[in-house]
């Protein structure tokens, strides 16, 4: 792939909201987690932090891209450029299918949720999965069948990595975790369907004796949608990248580089942008953070206008004010 000022400036953009965005929900769930000391607002975190990282890897890009005339890249810098990129992008993947791991394991077993997914599970999860996504995204560097045989200097995923790594990840890794997030998402869907009734029943029995009706929580419906949105995203997002790489593997006389690389992965990138703004919309207790957060902001604001306010202007001006009112009470005592 040939460097691109516009296809530069656009990473550039993409790659700074990235890295804002998610270090802001970051921040917002990491105040969460010491108020509440939620278990599952740790994975929250990890997804914010493996989505930061995908920015700060994609950046490393930019560069090569704006440079004109276009720079060489040693192929060894490129292809730990691309396996770091590769790991914070299967680090993202992975979290997601965690968190919906956990609101399925939190609506499956309500009552044993606490017992099952403690702090040390929790850590213990989240170390595995890291160093899962290290070993997918540096796979390439110790198998030379997923390496490219030449390299022209510019540094690019096709570049350095051969479309049978895309392969082998869609039909080792992507396609299971997807058809384990629609079984996730199904039988959620059927456990809050069933509760839902059963409250609809309870709700009607108390009618039927004027007892007290409790009113009914959707926290399950709520689960199930942000699951719903998350796969969602996760697989508008990087499904045409790994099809189309497929594809390319298949036809080596199509030449889809372009297409691949200035395109489709730019879209699966842009999923980690999505994951925060998905996650400030629905959850509630993030947007109240984030909204409480916002609210600190202002007010620190304003404290430091009105002390920059007082500093210039305001301590001398009573002062000045206050020497006619003592001529004019001293001239009604006079008269």
């Amino acid at each position: 792939m040939e460097s691109s000022f516009p296809f530069g400036v656009i990473l550039a953009v993409l790659a700074s909201l990235i890295i804002a965005v998610n270090a802001l929900v970051a921040v917002a769930v990491l105040l969460l987690i010491h108020k509440n000391d939620g278990v599952g607002l740790c994975f929250t975190l990890n997804l914010a932090v493996a989505d930061t990282l995908l920015g700060v890897a994609i950046s490393g890009l930019v560069t090569d891209q704006l440079s004109s005339p276009p720079r060489p890249t040693q192929k060894t810098l490129c292809s730990l450029r691309m396996a770091f990129v590769t790991s914070s992008a299967a680090a993202s993947v992975l979290t997601v299918m965690l968190i919906a791991f956990d609101r399925y394991l939190a609506i499956k077993q309500p009552l044993r949720y606490f017992q099952i997914m403690n702090g040390f599970v929790a850590g213990t999860c989240i170390a595995g999965l890291w160093l899962v996504s290290y070993l997918i995204g540096f796979l390439p560097l110790g198998v030379p069948i997923f390496q490219q045989t030449t390299y022209y200097g510019t540094c690019s995923f096709f570049t350095v990595f051969h479309p049978r790594f895309v392969l082998t990840l869609s039909c080792v890794g992507f396609f299971p975790v997807l058809l384990l997030f629609v079984f996730f998402y199904c039988d959620m869907l059927k456990i809050a369907s069933m509760h839902s009734q059963q409250i609809r029943k309870m709700e009607q029995a108390g009618a039927m004796t004027g007892a007290y009706r409790p009113p009914r929580t959707p926290s399950d419906f709520k689960a199930v949608r942000t699951v719903a949105v998350l796969i969602g995203s996760f697989t508008l997002s990087w499904t045409p990248f790994l099809i189309t790489g497929i594809v390319q593997v298949a036809c080596q006389k199509c030449y889809l580089y372009p297409v691949l690389e200035r395109y489709l992965w730019l879209l699966g990138v842009g999923n980690s942008l999505l994951n925060p703004l998905i996650y400030a919309y629905w959850q509630k207790e993030v947007r109240q953070q984030l909204y409480q957060m916002a609210l600190g902001v202002k007010k620190g604001l304003i404290l430091c206008r009105l002390l920059l306010s007082a500093r210039d202007g305001g301590p001398e001006g009573p002062r000045e004010n206050s020497y006619p009112i003592a001529i004019i009470s001293h001239s009604h005592l006079d008269g």
